[in-house]
């Protein structure tokens, strides 16, 4: 095998459309979840994340009650910057651009009886303008939002209505855009739901009496959603592959002590539960045995288990930031993550935001995940979040991005020459936009700068980092220029 990137492989970067898009209230959106999620600075956090809601806080941001503060409903305005974005994207010479619809834009209460045209014809603008610069779009259909009104009336997927719900939308996007979308991608980071359950499945955990129970529930109903979904995109266009996607958590055991194996070996169980239901087309006997122990019982229609196993993926998409150790002893210092959060590793460096950067890890991961499953994988999420800082002459020197990147890529082609399959590398993200755990913009991800704060003041100009043009680099020798 030699030692480099496939000549087909798809390089680009990825966004979210409640991070990045704005325009909440423009086109005819509804308001997501995602909008009524508020930026809180980091001196009055309890934790990293904030992501969870109380019903008083949903109900307070839905009447618009408090001063808080709501970054996802600007995000960096790409409502109205999408074809100067799209076109710095192809400069850097993308092949590709992870991206997703909001559901809200097309049917901005969920069961609205017919979809909203204005939000049908803003992304085939941006479909058309990809199209411009043979950029292949790889879309999601769920990246944590959905209509709100689905949370006020429904409960969100707690109600299997909710599936019948998502069905409608995803044929309307899925007939709209056959000639436009090859790739497709379900539900984003699914198994965030279990950490974030607002953020990943419309859940206000003071409803619930048991919220594992409704946990559990609501991811059902999502992953039959998926299976319909998969189901439907064959139909639809029979050339389109449709994929699953992960919050990789790789994760190591704190020694070789038994049962510190033993523990991480449940640990990452518990990852893998949520593609091996998408893509071996059964519940693993392991999630089985969790449910008995914790008293959970799933409801499932008579044919649900025949829909999931009909319905399996064509590829697993995933994200990856860092690695995690466990341990079966007592709780050292934890270090956080993308939601999620682990032991510290006395090995590895972190970020300004405490991840935990492990480069080897990823390699790690694509050799796990390919030997478990044999099916192509596209690493549609892996970046540094940092503070940039702006020189006198407007430039920004973020070589500590750059060197996060490298080294993963390095690590890709590293397993690539293993023998894994895949697909593509799609960094996030590619512009500054909103974080996901915290709803702030100083964390920044991009090659491109936008000029706007926490608050949403700023002029929204883009400008290019030092990272910009290395990437391009990247990019024009397939690889071989790191």
């Amino acid at each position: 095998m030699s030692n480099k990137f496939p000549e087909n492989f798809l390089w680009g970067g990825a966004t979210a459309a409640n991070q990045l898009e704005g325009g909440y209230n423009l086109g005819g959106k509804g308001l997501s979840t995602a909008d009524l999620i508020p930026f809180i600075p980091k001196e009055e956090r309890n934790g990293d994340n904030a992501v969870q809601l109380t019903s008083e806080q949903f109900e307070n941001a839905l009447n618009d009650s408090s001063n808080a503060v709501y970054p996802k409903r600007w995000g960096v305005d790409f409502y109205n910057h999408y074809e100067e974005d799209i076109a710095l994207f192809a400069e850097m010479g993308f092949k590709t651009y992870r991206m997703s619809i909001s559901w809200a834009r097309i049917f901005p209460n969920g069961d609205d009886l017919q979809p909203n045209e204005e939000g049908l014809a803003f992304y085939d603008r941006v479909f058309d303008e990809l199209e411009k610069y043979n950029i292949e779009p790889v879309v999601t259909l769920s990246h944590y939002e959905m209509p709100v009104s689905i949370v006020s009336r429904f409960n969100g997927w707690i109600d299997r209505q909710v599936i019948d719900m998502f069905t409608t939308y995803a044929e309307t996007v899925f007939k709209r855009y056959r000639d436009k979308v090859k790739y497709w991608l379900t539900f984003n980071e699914i198994n965030a739901i279990a950490l974030a359950p607002y953020n990943g499945g419309g859940l206000i955990t003071d409803r619930f009496e048991n919220i594992d129970q409704a946990i559990y529930q609501a991811l059902h109903h999502q992953f039959v959603a998926s299976a319909v979904a998969v189901k439907l995109c064959r139909e639809i266009n029979p050339d389109a592959q449709i994929g699953c996607m992960l919050a990789r958590l790789e994760t190591y055991p704190e020694t070789c002590n038994p049962a510190d194996v033993l523990k991480t070996l449940k640990q990452e169980q518990m990852n893998f539960f949520y593609t091996d239901v998408q893509v071996r087309g059964y519940y693993p006997n392991f999630i089985k045995k969790y449910f008995a122990e914790n008293n959970i019982v799933i409801d499932m229609k008579a044919d649900d288990e025949a829909v999931l196993l009909a319905n399996k993926v064509d590829f697993i998409s995933f994200s990856y930031y860092m690695s995690f150790v466990e341990s079966a002893g007592p709780k050292g210092d934890r270090a956080p993550g993308n939601l999620f959060s682990g032991l510290k590793n006395p090995y590895l460096e972190s970020s300004e935001w405490g991840w935990q950067i492990d480069a080897v890890g990823l390699r790690i991961t694509l050799n796990k995940l390919y030997d478990r499953y044999q099916i192509p994988l596209f690493i549609v999420e892996n970046g540094l979040g940092a503070i940039d800082k702006i020189n006198e002459d407007g430039s920004i020197d973020d070589d500590y991005r750059i060197n996060y990147l490298r080294e993963h890529l390095v690590e890709i082609r590293e397993a690539i020459n293993d023998g894994v399959d895949v697909m593509g590398y799609t960094s996030w993200g590619p512009i500054d936009i909103i974080s996901v755990s915290t709803s702030e913009v100083s964390k920044r991800y991009g090659f491109i700068y936008v000029d706007v704060d926490n608050y949403g003041n700023g002029s929204f100009e883009r400008s290019k980092k030092k990272s910009f043009d290395w990437y391009k680099k990247v990019i024009k020798s397939n690889g071989d220029s790191l």
